[in-house]
């Protein structure tokens, strides 16, 4: 299991080790700085400074408390649900910039770590494809990424806006500072300010505590704020004043904080639509969109498909610690000639129900009979 989670974590992008005693975990946190631990136990005290998840063998109430409490920054059971684990480190990264001012309430061993940002990122997954559509993507990423333009990305749910806005910022003199994601149609209209821009301690009922929102954790990084076409009018002024003036105030707070962050966002939306339906405001449409990157939806990049479905293919078969299948002919052809109204994501999961359910290789019969 240990060189399965070395082979899929390399593979996503991250440096990985292996050891497989404590002993071994300790010499090699004292010979050089480890940004995280994956463990099946709680770590001996002396390296309660080093951010740790714990997978245990089977999961209990006694142990997850008692791991809270040693610091960890999560527990899961095994079978890993890598989706789950990966979004785990990815959290532990973020965590700790929302943590700061808040030292008093966290476990004594957290409130030990070195103060230091983890260089710990999350990891870009490749943008696949061979066809004239994403290769202009590709092109316009490269142009655009070195500035700090503010950049609208367009297109279809599933199409895969959020990794041209994981490219655009790995590609930035942005790249060693934050990557902080916000989904503005999944945060209800009263909240979306305190989200953004933090809030003070009693500013509403249930703030017990100071918070800072997104744009003070993406100072120096990039916010991308994704389903902006979904943002309330209250909220769009706001962050319209955000990108006019680079400064922000937090909910109950008189002061302002000036933040450096560049905005990408992201809509399924016709925004020049809404702007005519009074829905979003024309000022904040032209702040946003300096350079607008349209991401074709999959029924217009067909000859993709073959290569995505090998990608996922071997992606899968690395998550699932599988040998990869051999996808016939006519099933590549069945697949390609099918509608995809869910885009890429939708391909992405016929693709995983059919590496579980097919034989040795996957077949048009396959294809017609799970999909």
């Amino acid at each position: 299991m240990r060189n399965t989670l070395c082979e899929r974590l390399e593979y996503e992008g991250y440096a990985a080790e292996a050891v497989d005693t404590a002993a071994a975990l300790h010499a090699r946190c004292a010979d050089e700085a480890v940004d995280l631990v994956l463990t099946d136990r709680l770590p001996e005290s002396d390296l309660a400074e080093v951010p740790f998840i714990v997978l245990a063998d089977k999961g209990s109430i006694d142990g997850a408390v008692a791991a809270v409490r040693s610091g960890a920054e999560d527990y899961l059971t095994r079978p890993i649900d890598m989706n789950r684990l990966l979004q785990s480190i990815q959290r532990a990264v973020v965590q700790e910039e929302q943590e700061v001012g808040e030292q008093s309430a966290l476990p004594a061993p957290r409130r030990q770590r070195r103060a230091r940002r983890s260089a710990l990122q999350a990891p870009t997954e490749a943008i696949v494809g061979a066809s004239e559509q994403i290769l202009h993507v590709r092109e316009l990423i490269d142009k655009v990424a070195p500035s700090d333009a503010r950049v609208l990305i367009t297109g279809e749910n599933g199409t895969g806006k959020e990794l041209v806005a994981r490219h655009l910022h790995a590609a930035s003199r942005r790249a060693e500072g934050a990557f902080v994601e916000v989904n503005c149609a999944a945060i209800p209209s009263e909240l979306i300010e305190s989200e953004l821009f933090g809030h003070e301690r009693g500013a509403f009922t249930s703030a017990v505590k100071q918070r800072k929102g997104k744009f003070e954790l993406a100072d120096g990084g990039t916010l991308f704020m994704d389903e902006i076409g979904d943002m309330s009018p209250a909220a769009q002024a706001k962050v319209l004043r955000a990108l006019q003036e680079r400064k922000i105030s937090r909910v109950g707070s008189d002061r302002d904080i000036e933040v450096n962050v560049r905005v990408i966002a992201a809509t399924n939306k016709d925004l020049k639509e809404e702007i005519r339906l009074g829905n979003f405001r024309e000022d904040l449409y032209h702040r946003i969109g300096v350079v607008v990157i349209k991401v074709p939806s999959l029924r217009d990049r067909a000859s993709d498909i073959p290569l995505l479905i090998r990608h996922f293919v071997d992606q899968i078969a690395i998550e699932y610690g599988v040998e990869p299948k051999r996808v016939d002919r006519e099933a590549l052809e069945l697949l390609q000639s099918m509608a995809w109204t869910g885009n890429i994501r939708e391909l992405r999961n016929v693709v995983e129900r059919l590496m579980i359910l097919s034989g040795e290789k996957i077949t048009r019969d396959d294809v017609r009979r799970y999909c």
